[in-house]
Formats: structure tokens, C-alpha cells, sequence
């Protein structure tokens, strides 16, 4: 009985100690994430007023958006195969400084175009940020255990996506929008600091490094010119044009080439072979619709509440709060559940549902809808997210070799920030295109109205006039209304476009195989791999010997040394 009591105390405090190790190693990780999404929503409900006050249209707020997230998608895969290759933690605080920088650069725009090229660049780190740390949680943290931590990335993620937004709206509403690129730089510093400090990841073997660089040119062609076609496309030039047929077949070609030099590189970007694994292949697909709801519905959800509401940036802030609940209760309460009995799939399946679900009544919004129902719309689609986003790297990596751990989870990370980047441009193109139509369909009314304003109409209608995003909360209470009405008609609309591509995720998630996680880390996994060949090449290196005469044969019902050591069977006789 004494030795029974011995042998529960040992794990229960090896267990402690591991506890311990993580959470000291997760405290800088934590910290640069919270740099990332701190950066990237603080200026989020303040976007309307910035692109307003440099001049854009809603073709470059949508560029303003789809700059970093194209930057972002191309950029993960290089970040992941990196992560393969080089010293992970390195990666991750460079990562954070071009993150940092170039959002601290865009503070100083002074038109739309400085704005998307710096946001553009700032999309690069958000790659790193994005693939290095999945990919240094699973050196850490098993699958099975994943879920214990949530509560603290929860935490994070509650604090970030909660407070950032209304921090930005804050910000615009009483000093300056610039100043919401400057606020992450403090936090990025204490990042890198405690980062260095307590972030200590098993060595690796060094190996060779080759970087797919025709490959990475490629990609980039292929995305680039369909984003470009797909957001002025109806505006610029006609769907059916020259224009057309040169971008839409130039990013065809570049994606027919670029599979080609992918099947033939011996370091390929994204090892097409990984889709011969059936969780990453439909993991993949769920992943794209996935980027489109979580990456869409917010960006345009906070242009509903300022320009359908007459919200200002800060009651933006607070009225996307439902979504952001949403998300953070279903990711911190399904990831407790996950790691607790080790099922995945039902939570998936239902996470699916809550999708079509969420996006659907999202689409059927007016100006005037009872907030209440479009707070419990953005909650089932924000629930939806946490219950899929995260699961799904999960498994991903629960299945993938642990020598392609990074360009596994890299892989799902590129798919869902493409599919949120695609998604973002068809929207914000199909928004352009009703928001014009609708204009011109109102344009007796609108002329109506700013008549009725008599000498303030004249300023009113320059304004209406520029081609410039208005500034809908600040237009007279007669032409407020109709804008209202319209921008939320238009965006109502693009929303729809989410619901068949959450339909599509559903389903490749109902036909992902339900494999059992693993509770060994990537490291662990590693070692284990490394033992067992140790063990086989011992073992079958004696055979060959003793049949070639070259060693003696082992008595009847003895073990040789070397299998002996390799297996630690030796000291248990």
C-alpha cells in the first residue's frame, strides 16, 4: 500500500513541475500575442474615421484590411517552413519587431496608399506571430493538454479583442487615431524582454536551409492579382473586360506553376504530399470559410455600427462585444471540455453549425433591427469561431509528423488567412457594388434631403460628391437616415456571402477522421520517433551480424546487450 501512495505522489508532482515549466514559458509567448492583437484591434472600430480623414474610398478601406491580410496569408507558409529550419524563438522576436515597426510607421500615413503599404509589410510579422506561435505551443503543450491552458490565451484574447477596440475608439474619439499605431510599441519591448528571458524551447538538430524563393513569388502573384481583380472589378473596369480575362488568367497560370514547382522542389513552400493526409486536406478546406467569418464579419461589422448605427468609434467598440463574448467563452469552455475527456469532433460539428447559423442571421440586418437580435446573431457566429479556429490546428498537429509541424500548422493558418483575405475583398467589393446601386436607386431622395437643408446642403452634398467614405454620424439627421438605411442593406448583403462557404465548412468538418489526441508534445514525440528507430537498427544490426557469422549467436532466451540498453529491459531482470 506504501508503495501504491508512493507511486501517485510521483506524477502528481512531476505533473506540478511540468505545469510550472509551461506556464513560465508561455509568459512571453502570451505577452507577443497580446502585442499582435492589441496592434491589430485597437485601430479596428477607428478604420471608418481614418480612411474618412485620408481621403479613401471604400475600395481602399477594403485594401486597408486585405493588405495585411494578404501579407499575412502569403508570408505564414515561409514563417512556418522557416520554423522547421531555424531557432524558433529568434523567428518569433523578429517577427515581433517588423510587427511593431511597421505599425508604428503607419501612424504616420498621410494618405491611403502609405497606409496599405505599411499595413502591408506590418502583415509579414503577423505571419510569424501567427504560425511561430502554434508552432512553439506544441513544443510545450500536448494536444490532449492544450485545452488546460485556454483559460490564460482566453484571458489574453479577452483583454486585446475586448479592450483594444474600445482603447482605439477612445483614442480617436479624444486625442488623435494616429496615436492607436503607437500604443503596442511599450508592450513589444516588455514582449521581446520577457520573451528572452523565460522562453526556453528543446534544441534542434541544425539543418540545411533552403527557401522556396520562386515558390514564395508565385503565391504572391497568384493572390495578389485575384485580390486586385476581385476589388475593383465593376468599378475600375467591367466583370467581363480585358482587364479581366489578363488578371484572372494570370493568377491562374501563376497557381498552375506554382503546383508545378512545388511537386518538384526538395524544400517546397507548402508540401503539396501533406494533402494526402485526409485531416489536413479537410482541415484546410473548414479552415478557408472559417478565415471569411471570423476575418469578414468583423471588419464589416464595425463599419455597420458607424455607418448604419451612427455608433462613434468607441460605441463600436462596445456594441462588437457580443461577438468577442461569444468567442472567448466557446474557445476557453470547448478547450477545458477538449482536454477533460478527449473528445473533439462534437464540438466541431456543432461549431459548424453555429457558423451558418450566425452568418445567416447576420445577412438579414437593417439599420433599425432590435439590437438585442444582432447582439445574439454576433454571439452564435463569434461561439461558432472559438469552437472551430483553434480545434482545428489542433488535430492537425495531433496527426502531422513532428519533423512538419511547422509547415502543418503554418498550412491551415495560410489556408484560413487567404480565405479571410478573399473574403474581405469579395465582400468589400459586393458592398461597394450595392452601396453605389442603392445610391443611385435613393438619388431623389438624397437630393430631396439636401435641399430640405437649404445653405448646409451645399457642403453636405460636396461632401457626398468627393468619392470618400462619408462620415455618416456627422451628416444632418434628413440624409443620415438614408445612409443609414443604405450601408446597412449593403452590408447585410455581403454577409450573405459567408453562408454557402460556412455550409462547406460543415460539411469537410462532419468527414474529418476522429482520431484520439495525443498527450506527447512535439518534443516528446521526437524522442519517442528517435528511440524506436534506435531500437529497431540495434536489434535488426545484431540479426544481420549473428546470420554473417560475424558475432556470436545469443544463447536460447537471452537478450543481447545492445537490445538490452536500447530497450532498458536489462535492469528490470
Amino acid at each position: 500500500m506504501a508503495t501504491s501512495a508512493a507511486d501517485k505522489t510521483v506524477p502528481s508532482s512531476e505533473d506540478q513541475r511540468r505545469h510550472r515549466r509551461v506556464l513560465q514559458a508561455l509568459t512571453g509567448l502570451l505577452l507577443g500575442m497580446f502585442v499582435s492583437m492589441l496592434a491589430s484591434t485597437v485601430v479596428s472600430t477607428s478604420l471608418p474615421v481614418i480612411v474618412h480623414d485620408l481621403g479613401g474610398d471604400q475600395a481602399a478601406f477594403t485594401w486597408v484590411v486585405t493588405a495585411t491580410l494578404l501579407t499575412t496569408a502569403i508570408s505564414t507558409p515561409i514563417w512556418g517552413k522557416l520554423a522547421d529550419l531555424f531557432n524558433r524563438k529568434l523567428l518569433i522576436q523578429i517577427a515581433i519587431v517588423i510587427f511593431v515597426l511597421a505599425t508604428a510607421a503607419a501612424g504616420f500615413s498621410q494618405d491611403p496608399g502609405t497606409l496599405i503599404a505599411f499595413r502591408a509589410v506590418q502583415g509579414i510579422g503577423a505571419g510569424g506571430l501567427a504560425a511561430l506561435s502554434q508552432v512553439i505551443m506544441a513544443d510545450i503543450i500536448s494536444p490532449r493538454e492544450r485545452g488546460r491552458y485556454m483559460g490564460l490565451f482566453g484571458a489574453v484574447m479577452a483583454v486585446a479583442t475586448v479592450g483594444g477596440p474600445l482603447l482605439g475608439g477612445f483614442i480617436t474619439d479624444t486625442i488623435d487615431w494616429r496615436w492607436n499605431f503607437f500604443i503596442a510599441l511599450p508592450f513589444a519591448v516588455a514582449a521581446l524582454i520577457m520573451m528572452q528571458r523565460t522562453l526556453h524551447l528543446p534544441a534542434r538538430p541544425k539543418q540545411k536551409a533552403r527557401i522556396d524563393y520562386f515558390g514564395i513569388v508565385l503565391l504572391s502573384t497568384a493572390v495578389s492579382l485575384l485580390l486586385i481583380w476581385v476589388t475593383n472589378a465593376g468599378t475600375d473596369y467591367d466583370w467581363w473586360s480585358t482587364q479581366t480575362i489578363l488578371m484572372v488568367g494570370g493568377a491562374l497560370l501563376a497557381a498552375v506553376v506554382f503546383v508545378i514547382v512545388e511537386l518538384r522542389s526538395k524544400e517546397p513552400l507548402v508540401p503539396l504530399t501533406m494533402f494526402r493526409n485526409r485531416t489536413f486536406t479537410l482541415a484546410v478546406i473548414a479552415s478557408i470559410s472559417i478565415g471569411i467569418a471570423m476575418f469578414g464579419t468583423s471588419v464589416f461589422l464595425s463599419q455597420y455600427m458607424q455607418m448604419a448605427r451612427g455608433a462613434t468609434p468607441t460605441e463600436a467598440g462596445l456594441m462588437t462585444i457580443p461577438m468577442i463574448a461569444g468567442l472567448l467563452i466557446a474557445s476557453i469552455v470547448i478547450g477545458g471540455l477538449v482536454t477533460k475527456h478527449g473528445h473533439w469532433k462534437p464540438y466541431l460539428v456543432v461549431g459548424g453549425v453555429l457558423l451558418i447559423a450566425g452568418s445567416y442571421l447576420l445577412s438579414t440586418i437593417h439599420y433599425d433591427t432590435n439590437f438585442v437580435l444582432v447582439s445574439l446573431y454576433m454571439f452564435l457566429l463569434g461561439a461558432g469561431v472559438g469552437m472551430t479556429m483553434q480545434n482545428l490546428v489542433l488535430i492537425v498537429q495531433n496527426t502531422a509528423k513532428p519533423t512538419e509541424i511547422g509547415v502543418a500548422s503554418s498550412g491551415v493558418t495560410f489556408f484560413r488567412s487567404l480565405g479571410g483575405t478573399i473574403g474581405v475583398s469579395v465582400m468589400g467589393a459586393a458592398l461597394a457594388s450595392s452601396a453605389t446601386n442603392l445610391v443611385a436607386a435613393r438619388t431623389d431622395d438624397i437630393t430631396a434631403a439636401v435641399l430640405s437643408l437649404g445653405e448646409k446642403g451645399a457642403s453636405v452634398a460636396e461632401q457626398l460628391q468627393s468619392g470618400a467614405i462619408p462620415n455618416v454620424a456627422q451628416l444632418p439627421e434628413a440624409v443620415r437616415v438614408i445612409f443609414e438605411d443604405i450601408y446597412a442593406q449593403a452590408i447585410a448583403n455581403s454577409f450573405l456571402i459567408a453562408v454557402p462557404l460556412a455550409v462547406i465548412s460543415l460539411i469537410a468538418i462532419v468527414f474529418l477522421p476522429n482520431n484520439p489526441l495525443t498527450r506527447m508534445t512535439t518534443s516528446e514525440r521526437v524522442s519517442a520517433s528517435e528511440a524506436d528507430l534506435a531500437t529497431v537498427s540495434t536489434a535488426e544490426g545484431m540479426e544481420a551480424l549473428t546470420a554473417t557469422g560475424t558475432a556470436p549467436a545469443s544463447p536460447a532466451g537471452a537478450e543481447t546487450p545492445e537490445v538490452t540498453r536500447a530497450t532498458g529491459t536489462g535492469s528490470a531482470r
